[in-house]
């Protein structure tokens, strides 16, 4: 019984906490929301170069990202950063003015900025560390406050340029030139390594947008994808809103996001939301199966011991037969005993596997699972069930033994 108690809550506290600890994990994949304006045109790329003209399509204000901070599951909005995209023209500063320019699109972004929410009560410090996690610079990043940026890997080996150069860029917006100075090489495995990218303020002065953005990369801890989380909310009812609001689904999140953003499309990178659902219903089907394991091999190992305790019992049962003791007495006796037996096999079990799942969480998570409390009266009455339902049997056949055969040795 504690054995079979002790797995069964390793794999339960698990299961609790899987859902969480795995959207944690796949934050390492970056952000899995997208916010662009709805009336936006569709970029043109080619190599890596946006020929979008920067007077096209609509754009939105960055004095509105606090409010994002302000949605029902603001605590779940883990970082977001905007980008604006700008076509320049570079050339290697200090050179010939005949020398060739080459073009490319200059990526503005946040690296680490701190945002005030909350009318300014708290700081927020967000910006592509907390969205692209995987972004590997070698060099440094850039400071904001100043004219530098980092070049993509691919654009700057076809250019020849390394840390430390310094480039003139040019824009059809602006008249004039604008030095910076490469202070790192960027690797992303995206557009982004044919590209230049740059504090988001210098971006803003060479596209003539001073505070706008194009496009809102949101990195926000969801619950994974289920058949709920997908229903249409327009065809749900108050009851189930309700439950679908009050959910960090990436959907519903998605929806608050909208409603602080109005004019805005919100899509989900499904291949990161598709893949947590994914991993979660196999990695909880997977806990089950171990679960419903346990629990079967505890209520064999109650079954034979049982069988074999009313075995050994028999002259005792026939005393208490010939003493005038009905089958339901000596069935509550026997019961009672496979319940106490249960109740303190599902406290050891319950203290057994809770060191099993820090364990546990520590191992595969790198996040220790705490004990829960609330796992402790199912245990209990799992126990308790499993107990009853597996000594069933033995207590039947004992209940009903004759006392005369017993008595004679017989």
């Amino acid at each position: 019984m504690v054995l079979g108690m002790a797995v069964a809550t390793a794999t339960l506290t698990v299961a609790v906490d899987v859902g969480d600890q795995l959207a944690r994990e796949f934050q390492s994949f970056g952000a899995n929301l997208l916010v662009t304006p709805q009336q936006d045109t569709l970029p043109v790329e080619i190599g890596g170069v946006d020929y979008r003209p920067v007077t096209e399509g609509a754009y939105l204000p960055v004095a509105e990202l606090p409010k994002l901070k302000s949605i029902f599951w603001r605590h779940n909005i883990l970082g977001f950063a905007p980008f604006l995209d700008v076509p320049v023209k570079a050339a290697m500063a200090g050179q010939d003015k005949t020398q060739k320019k080459f073009s490319a699109t200059l990526v503005g972004t946040w690296h680490k900025h701190s945002l005030p929410v909350d009318d300014g009560a708290v700081t927020f410090t967000t910006g592509a560390v907390a969205t692209h996690p995987w972004w590997k610079v070698q060099g440094r990043w850039f400071d904001e406050q100043s004219h530098e940026c980092l070049i993509g890997t691919e654009l700057a080996q076809r250019n020849s340029i390394s840390t430390g150069d310094r480039l003139n860029l040019s824009s059809g917006i602006t008249q004039q030139n604008f030095p910076i100075t490469i202070t790192g090489i960027l690797t992303t495995g995206d557009s982004q390594d044919n590209a230049i990218v740059c504090p988001l303020g210098l971006a803003e002065t060479l596209a003539g947008k001073p505070g706008e953005f194009r496009e809102l990369s949101v990195s926000a801890l969801t619950r994974p994808e289920d058949a709920f989380s997908r229903r249409d909310p327009n065809t749900m009812t108050p009851t189930e809103y309700d439950r679908w609001y009050c959910t960090p689904y990436i959907s519903s999140i998605a929806h608050q996001i909208q409603e602080v953003f109005p004019g805005t499309r919100v899509q989900a990178v499904r291949r990161i939301a598709q893949t947590e659902g994914t991993v979660l219903s196999r990695v909880s089907l997977l806990f089950w199966i171990i679960t419903i394991a346990a629990v079967l091999a505890a209520a064999l190992a109650v079954a034979a011991t049982a069988a074999t305790t009313a075995i050994e019992r028999r002259s005792e049962l026939g005393v208490m037969k010939a003493l005038g003791a009905t089958n339901l007495l000596i069935g509550a006796l026997f019961l009672s005993e496979q319940l106490l037996i249960a109740l303190v096999g599902g406290f050891l079990g319950f203290a057994i596997g809770a060191g099993l799942a820090h364990k546990l969480g520590e191992t595969v998570f790198g996040v220790a699972s705490p004990p829960r409390l609330l796992i402790l009266p199912i245990i209990l009455a799992v126990a308790a069930v499993v107990s009853a339902l597996a000594s069933w049997i033995p207590l039947y056949r004992a209940s009903r033994i004759s006392p005369a055969p017993v008595l004679r040795g017989e």
